[in-house]
């Protein structure tokens, strides 16, 4: 048991270090790369100075960042798995405690409860870079210079984007 709550620590301080790569995707606009997500705290704010010039794409730009703002269910629910994996940790087996205190449930129940609220919130932030896109989309529509933008630009997703322009 011991072996699997280490690997499981190293499992999850190894996904943290993959977060540090959302801050360097790039969009290029008038042959220039522009960052995209200057912080963590607001992804998209490297494109608002364009986005703004359309307010179609300024306000599907204010929910993308309104839907990537961290949300207090997320935090409980990653407070509650801490703490179950926690109490799991200093908690003796005992043969007469209630099935619901032993320390093989709360571990398991803990790593699972993190693992569901990772999975909801990675999901959530998936389909959410549908609103950065079709923001992108309303704006190349009426506004120039033009942005291209391929999200699936980073290294550990496999994907083509191809950005093509033409002005007569």
């Amino acid at each position: 048991m011991l072996k699997l709550t280490i690997s499981l620590l190293f499992l999850f301080a190894s996904v943290l270090g993959w977060g540090a790569e959302t801050c360097s995707r790039v969009a290029t606009i008038n042959y220039q790369d522009v960052l995209v997500d200057v912080s963590s705290n607001n992804k998209g704010e490297g494109l608002r100075y364009y986005l703004e010039k359309d307010q179609v794409s300024k306000a599907l730009l204010d929910e993308y960042q309104e839907n990537n703002r961290s949300t207090w269910k997320s935090a409980v629910g990653s407070t509650l798995g801490t703490g179950m994996i926690l109490a799991g940790l200093l908690r003796t087996s005992d043969k007469k405690t209630d099935p619901l205190l032993s320390q093989n449930f709360l571990l398991i129940g803990g790593i699972g409860v993190i693992a569901i609220n990772y999975l909801f919130s990675t999901t959530r932030e998936f389909n959410n870079e549908y609103l950065l896109s079709k923001s992108i989309q309303e704006y190349n529509k009426r506004n120039t210079p033009k942005i291209f933008f391929a999200p699936t630009g980073s290294s550990n997703n496999l994907g083509l984007g191809v950005g093509v322009g033409q002005e007569f």
